[in-house]
């Protein structure tokens, strides 16, 4: 069997400690999904290491969990391809729909528009959240990742508001969803959530807290009641709210979540630009909303200000048609959805607010993406359609690039390893070859530098991102 560890990236391997002046000029690989963004100071990285293991604690009873839930850590939703990440589960929304001169009910009175559908174990059965008879509309919503979240918080309002003022295409009126955030200070641009209610991610946290793990905190200071039943609250809530509290160095469990979201790296991408099929995507229209380009404001960490960033969202509200979830939330009426990010796109298992698009080949699932997508994009759906299939391929594989690490061309696991080094073996072809790799290659994942090759600048590289240093 041939040695997977090719014979020049031993070689590689040997120059690092031959050559720091070749070493001090290589170009850095992208940090993958899950881990923390660079350039942090010693504190940030030890704030953002506590918030991961906070995120993923599993809430018992005595610490708040419930009485009513969803989940018992912010990491069992949000888990692939790592913690931070999303997930094939979903939750349910429901309401009544508008009727007459009736608008959409949310059934707030009856525990909507969001089911808990889990109860701590021990109590009375009566108080299991079940969705109540009166709603006519419920819907599945998919756990979006948390991954690059702090350099979304940190983009300034302007340039949210921006492509409301100056739509990128004629087809689409984008609205920008101004929220005030639960930690006070003037409204926000929101920028998180199906419906963009959120703008700040101390907000995501409170919010997801009681909402999901039913845990009340310093901002929602009371647990939900099982289907808006006071008395069944006092029936099966065992712990006195708000059942956060600051640990000993008088950090809240929101804020230790709060700390793991901000800090965490954006998804990469794979190569970082001139695929062919990113210019089929702004053809046929997909950038009118899906915007590609960013640079974060002064926040007030270094590492997460002035940053230019490519998360494909415009962050506004728009007219989906039949595409809309049939939810009211706020002005986000029931057509209404906000432009989700697409980066970290390539590892989804479903696609869409319900997870509809699943089941087939990636491309497979795009296809079927595009297909449900109305009103607005009905232009840029239809545009799509009319492609040959090798064109809606190629875009297809850029879609792929958004999460995809440098080297990881066994299938975008999220890992470089031995089966990487393996396979890359055949795209060695540097330095200065006569046929250089471009974009859309599948060498050019093992081209760091973009330079047109995979050499031993590039392997060098790929040592590193192995061992991970």
């Amino acid at each position: 069997m041939k040695n997977p560890v090719p014979s020049q990236v031993l070689l590689a391997s040997a120059l690092i400690a031959m050559s720091s002046a070749v070493a001090s000029q290589q170009a850095q690989f992208q940090p993958r999904m899950g881990e923390p963004v660079r350039g942090l100071t010693a504190s940030e990285l030890n704030r953002f290491i506590l918030g991961e293991a906070e995120f993923d604690h599993i809430l018992s009873e005595a610490e708040g969990l419930g009485p009513i839930f969803n989940d018992s850590s912010c990491g069992q939703c949000h888990s692939s391809p790592a913690i931070g990440g999303s997930a094939t589960t979903t939750v349910t929304r429901f309401g009544k729909a508008a009727d007459g001169f009736d608008p959409f009910d949310p059934l707030a009175n009856l525990g909507g528009s969001l089911l808990q559908k889990s109860l701590i174990a021990g109590a009375d059965p009566s108080c299991e959240e079940v969705v109540p008879p009166e709603a006519d509309v419920v819907i599945e919503r998919v756990t979006p990742i948390c991954f690059g979240s702090g350099l979304l918080e940190a983009i300034d309002d302007a340039d949210i508001i921006a492509n409301e003022t100056t739509p990128p295409h004629a087809s689409v009126a984008g609205l920008v969803r101004m929220v005030s955030p639960v930690e006070g200070g003037p409204a926000r641009a929101g920028r998180m959530g199906w419906k963009g209610g959120v703008a700040t991610l101390l907000t995501f946290s409170a919010d997801a807290s009681v909402n999901e793990l039913g845990l009340s905190n310093r901002f929602f200071t009371a647990d939900n009641a099982p289907n808006g039943d006071p008395a069944k609250l006092l029936l099966c809530d065992t712990v006195a709210d708000p059942e956060d509290g600051p640990d000993s160095f008088g950090f809240d469990r929101i804020d230790r979540q709060t700390d793991f979201q901000r800090f965490l790296a954006p998804p990469p991408q794979t190569p970082r630009s001139g695929m062919t099929g990113e210019a089929l995507f702004n053809q046929v229209g997909c950038n009118a909303c899906h915007v590609s380009d960013f640079t974060t404001g002064t926040a007030p960490e270094t590492a997460l200000s002035n940053v230019d960033i490519q998360p494909y969202g415009d962050f506004l509200l728009h007219d989906m048609g039949t595409l809309g979830d049939g939810i009211v939330d706020g002005p986000a009426t029931e057509q209404v959805m906000m432009t989700r990010a697409l980066w970290g796109v390539g590892y989804r298992e479903s696609m869409l607010h319900d997870g509809r698009a699943t089941g087939g080949s990636f491309q497979d699932n795009i296809d079927d993406a595009v297909s449900w997508h109305d009103g607005e994009a009905a232009f840029s759906r239809d545009a799509y359609q009319l492609l040959d299939p090798v064109d809606q391929a190629l875009i297809g594989k850029f879609l792929q690039s958004l999460g995809r690490p440098e080297f990881d061309i066994d299938g975008a696991n999220n890992t470089v390893d031995i089966f990487d080094y393996f396979f890359l073996d055949a795209h060695f072809n540097g330095p200065a070859p006569v046929t250089p790799h471009t974009p859309d290659d599948d060498g050019a994942i093992a081209d760091v530098d973009q330079d047109g090759d995979y050499d031993l600048q590039d392997a060098l590289v790929l040592q590193r991102a192995f061992t991970g240093q």
